[in-house]
This record gives C-alpha cells, structure tokens and sequence, in this order.
C-alpha cells in the first residue's frame, strides 16, 4: 500500500540553488580573492539562527563582517557566498523552525548549510585522537589538528523517519513524551553502526511502538540540522496491531484513519507535525491534502 505515497511538494529544507565549489576549497589564494572581492556576501551565523529581513537573509560585506570561523557556502550567478560562525546570536537572527519555510530556494539552502556547519564548529574544537586544538581549513569543510596533523570532517548522523500504514490504510503517529500533551508525528530513530536505513525502519518501530513492519519504501530525505541529522524519510505497511509504546521514548501511539485524525485535529486533541519537517509532508502524502496550519510549534 505505501508504494502508491509520494511526498508532497519540496521539503522545506532541502531545496537549493547554490554550486557549493567544493572542488575549489582546497585552494587558499582563490579563497582569500574572495574574502577581498566586495561583491562576496557574508552571512553571519550563531546560536543556531541567521539574520533574516523580510522573507530573506540579511548579508553584509567581507569589510563589515566580523572575524570568526569563513565557512564557504558556494556560487551563485556569480557571485560567492560565506558564512562567518560568530558563536553567538546575530542581530535580526531566527532558526530554521521560524523561517526555514518562508526563505526562497537559494536563501533556505544557504541557511541549512551555514548552521549545519556553524554547529559542528561549536563542537569540533579539539581533536577526538589527541586532545590537541584544531584548526578551520579548506572553507570550514575540514578541521586539522595541530598537534597531529589528523584531519576531520563535518559530521552528519543519518536517521530514519517512518509514517507506517496498516491493512485498512490507517495511519500510525506517535506522541514523544518531551513534546507538548497533543503532538503527534510519525516515528523515528537514529541508524546504528553497521545497519541499513531500511533494517533501522524495522528495529525502531518495534523498539518504539511494539510495530512489526513488513516492508518499507524510501520517500526522500531532508537536512535537519538540529544539529546535525539527515532525516531519511520511508513509508513503511504492518499488520494493525495494537501499538506498545516503549514509555521511554513514545509516550503514546495510535493508528488514525483519515477520518480520525481529520475529527482530532479539528477538535484539538491532535497538533500536527512541525511545518518544515518531512514528517508533516509524509503524513500529507497519506492524507490527501495538505494539514491545517498549526502556529504553536514550527
């Protein structure tokens, strides 16, 4: 059954326009012309937010920009993009819950791959070899120890994310016990070491909800820099048994038909997913139509 859902629309944060030049970060003198060209755009990033004015980012120029880790973002009609991590928020900054929906293609992709960096940053200032400081390099996209020389690399932690149909095209959502008291979602999980997205489908919903899933099929996937995941997203089919939520992580789960969870949402006993997030867009996928707008948690 779950073969025949198709995401709905882009996801919110992962579109982009931008050659992030990837070939040229390794070249020093070509990154300094850029840092003296007064067309190059700085965006500044801290905290986890960028400064937005408008429905876009704000830039200032290398001159105005203050010193911090150059974190290389890439080209765009020409003109280049770079992201200085200050540590702290900017003036005018928002997260990407705030306003990851709202920024144009090129803008949303800058801002998901300034603060994906910028946090990795925050937490990579010593080597996990030697214990020795490590330095920014090649546009922010290696960090070198400079004791021994190692160098490391941005992390990013894939984790699946699964809205589960059963035999009569019910939908299965699950409440974390860290959301508020009406928030439902689909299921998720971190890939462990040595194991496929599709064998972590399997071992988290039944970890989770006490769900064994039969078959899954990957719907597509989204940065989620939060800090530093990509969430893969699958719809997946079960037989309807009744869900057992480990207490731990899920606090509740339920099966929904489309009627269900149209009558809980209207009478507020279910809040939707997060609008910029691929579980809002997988639940569509099975709903049929977009989800009312929730302004209390983005």
């Amino acid at each position: 059954m779950h073969e025949a859902y198709v995401l709905p629309g882009p996801l919110a944060l992962s579109r982009s326009t931008v050659d992030r030049a990837a070939d040229r970060r390794a070249d020093a003198a070509w990154l300094d012309s850029l840092w003296a060209d007064a067309a190059t755009r700085v965006l500044l990033v801290g905290d986890g937010t960028v400064p937005v004015d408008g429905d876009g980012l704000r830039f200032v120029s290398p001159a105005d920009a203050p010193d911090g880790d150059r974190l290389l973002l890439g080209l765009d009609d020409g003109v280049a993009f770079v992201a200085v991590h200050v540590g702290e928020k900017p003036d005018g900054g928002a997260t990407l819950r705030e306003v990851g929906a709202a920024l144009g293609d090129r803008d949303a992709g800058l801002a998901v791959h300034a603060i994906a960096l910028a946090n990795w940053h925050a937490t990579h200032r010593f080597c996990p070899r030697c214990g020795g400081p490590t330095r920014s390099e090649q546009g922010g996209h290696v960090r070198v120890c400079e004791l021994d020389g190692s160098q490391h690399f941005p992390r990013t932690d894939p984790a699946i994310i699964v809205l589960v149909v059963d035999e009569k095209e019910r939908c299965l959502l699950g409440r974390s016990a860290a959301w508020p008291g009406k928030r439902f979602s689909t299921l998720a999980g971190f890939v462990e070491p040595g194991e496929t997205p599709e064998h972590a489908v399997v071992r988290e919903l039944y970890e989770e909800a006490g769900v064994r899933v039969t078959s899954c099929t990957y719907a597509g996937a989204q940065p989620w820099p939060f800090p530093s995941s990509l969430m893969l997203g699958y719809y997946a089919s079960a037989a309807g048994e009744e869900p057992t939520p480990d207490g731990e992580e899920i606090a509740e789960a339920r099966w929904f038909s489309r009627d269900e969870l149209t009558a809980a949402m209207e009478s507020g006993d279910v809040l939707p997913p997060s609008g910029i997030s691929i579980a809002r867009k997988l639940v569509e996928g099975w709903y049929g139509r977009p989800l009312p707008v929730d302004a209390t948690w983005r």
